[in-house]
């Protein structure tokens, strides 16, 4: 039998690599950004074109790379971080495989800008899918400039299933996000397509997070602390009123790497039972450090899971720490704005004791049924008859023995069940259909039509309203405000904020701020809003924020209203969400169910 086992061409093995490092635009800025960091870098600068799917450059100031090291960092395992397999359990860096580059150089064009500080010269070198085009000497300041450019270039099924540039924006953002608050020693610049996203200066990491996040979010977190054997803990919660549906202010740092860790949370949202409500997630920003020997950071590519020797131990930490923590902030009273001054103790009495209760004088002549001169004494015979002066009632409805009669003529062909259900009369039986799903249907093909055809009305608001916004949320807004245009909403971007002067007939102000939370909420989770176009996500998005929800008491009217509206609509079976709107209970189903 002829041999068929053969060895891949590096290419190729770097191709395989980079599928398990590389994923998507945000994988580079991750890398490179790391990269950076190790580099001791003051000041690093990320600058992408079209969501990173075009260029992503990340330019350092940091100790640059020999022409030897240079060449060196972009083989596969090269790397100055490790020298045995012991080193493994000592990490202090953030990358130590040596994948990264070779994977980026897979599948991309990258070219390299470098220089030490000992160097004249800087070294330039080009690479694109792993061969080496060309290294020659170039003029560049200290440290490292890596551009990538054209991204999947030789790999067009991965970059064909690369989302839209608002979702790949979003997890650069995220990446972008824990580096920088990992490191608030180093300044960081972010761009877009040219236009700056954030400039985050060196300080301190509240002032960090504040400057991320918005400024108004100092006044939102709780500091936390705690020092033991297991694990040093420090960093800061956010209080429960200002809780949100989306994860965006979920941080764990493990000597300050960013990881995601399922049973940590779960020890936070534990301590945060019963103080949210329902679909809201707690925010934190926590930082651990322990002893590197104690974990092992080398259990996924990405480097994002960690494995704890005592897991158990600082599970029970954290929840005791932030229980401990969120305690001590419900028991701080707060100004009262709302208190009635005249209610105060004047002046002149503080500090004076009690004079014992006020005298009670009683007239123990008075009588109220004597008569007084001058006074008409209105408990006489006469004067209650006249009470009932010209009311005539007709002896057919005064026949005290006469049943009560009640109005049966008009009989509803709908009725509602437990607030949630609307129940109508079939031909055949019964149809009971889910008012929250039924609605977001009708509401779902209206404002998908209207984003089509534009042509849903705006109504003007009597006094614009304005949403702060973070910086991310911005940069994603932008990619929204045409959309959101053509379903009704009138806004403007101005001072980090939202300002709506018109919305759809079907939508309050009072709906407003929760209706953009949840646009943005949705593009984070992205998931379960899983969209073919922008305009069909946004249609979802408004549709499931603006429905009716269960434990809504609906008349009548509006009841057959929503079961006309739906069987109105192209697709009556199913929600925007693929969920069942209605089912059917015919005579022959009712009659078996009664025997």
């Amino acid at each position: 039998m002829a041999d068929i086992i053969s060895l891949l061409p590096d290419h190729v093995a770097n191709q395989i690599a980079a599928g398990e490092v590389i994923q998507r635009p945000a994988s580079v800025v991750k890398e490179l950004l790391e990269n950076a960091i190790d580099a001791k870098s003051s000041h690093v600068q990320l600058l992408i074109k079209d969501s990173g799917k075009t260029l992503i450059q990340v330019i350092d100031d940091g100790i640059g790379m020999s022409p030897t090291d240079i060449r060196l960092a972009f083989e596969r395992h090269a790397t100055s971080k490790i020298k045995i397999a012991e080193d493994l359990f000592s990490l202090t860096s953030k990358g130590f495989r040596g994948e990264a580059l070779a994977s980026i150089a897979a599948i991309a064009h990258v070219e390299t800008h470098t220089r030490t500080e000992a160097d004249e010269m800087a070294t330039c070198l080009k690479i694109a899918g792993s061969k080496v085009e060309s290294q020659e000497l170039s003029v560049a300041p200290k440290g490292t400039s890596i551009a990538v450019k054209n991204l999947f270039y030789n790999i067009p099924a991965r970059r064909n299933f690369l989302k839209s540039d608002n979702v790949e924006l979003r997890h650069v953002i995220d990446e972008f996000h824990r580096v920088a608050i990992a490191h608030p020693e180093i300044k960081f610049t972010f761009y877009q397509n040219g236009s700056e996203l954030f400039n985050l200066p060196a300080g301190i990491i509240r002032k960090r997070i504040a400057n991320i996040f918005a400024n108004k979010i100092e006044e939102k977190l709780i500091p936390v602390e705690e020092m033991t054997s297991v694990a040093g803990i420090e960093g800061f919660i956010v209080k429960p009123d200002f809780a949100k549906k989306s994860r965006g202010q979920q941080f764990f740092f493990v000597n300050n790497r960013f990881i995601k860790s399922p049973f940590l949370h779960h020890a936070i949202s534990s301590a945060y039972q019963g103080l949210l409500r329902d679909g809201y997630q707690p925010g934190y920003f926590l930082f651990l450090q322990v002893d590197p020997k104690s974990i092992d950071i080398n259990i996924h590519p990405t480097k994002t899971e960690i494995k704890f020797e005592d897991e158990q131990n600082l599970f029970a930490i954290i929840k005791s720490m932030v229980k401990h923590s969120l305690g001590m902030f419900q028991a701080v009273p707060t100004l009262d704005f709302d208190r009635d001054p005249g209610l105060d103790t004047p002046y002149i009495f503080h500090n004076k004791d009690p004079q014992g209760p006020p005298p009670i004088e009683i007239d123990s002549s008075f009588n109220p049924f004597q008569k007084k001169a001058g006074v008409k004494n209105m408990l006489n015979k006469e004067s209650w008859e006249s009470l009932y002066s010209g009311l005539e009632i007709p002896e057919s409805e005064s026949d005290s023995n006469e049943e009560l009669k009640l109005d049966i003529t008009y009989s509803p062909k709908v009725f509602q069940l437990f607030n949630k259900y609307i129940v109508t009369s079939l031909r055949s039986g019964l149809l009971i259909m889910d008012q929250q799903r039924a609605h977001q249907r009708v509401l779902y093909e209206a404002f998908l039509k209207g984003i089509t055809q534009r042509d849903i009305l705006s109504q003007q608001l009597l006094f614009p309203r304005e949403i702060e916004l973070t910086h991310s949320q911005i940069a994603l807004f932008e990619g929204y405000q045409e959309n959101l245009h053509s379903v009704g909403f009138v806004t403007q971007l101005s001072n980090n904020k939202i300002v709506i002067t018109g919305v759809p007939a079907i939508c309050n102000d009072k709906q407003l701020n929760q209706l953009f939370e949840d646009v943005f909420a949705s593009t984070e989770q992205e998931t379960p809003l899983e969209s073919f176009s922008q305009a069909d996500f946004i249609s979802k998005v408004i549709a499931k924020s603006l429905s009716i929800k269960p434990g809504k008491d609906l008349s009548i009217a509006e009841q057959q209203a929503l079961v006309d509206d739906l069987f109105a609509c192209k697709e009556t079976l199913l929600s925007p969400f693929d969920r069942q709107i209605f089912v059917t209970l015919d005579k022959e189903e009712l009659e078996n169910k009664l025997n």
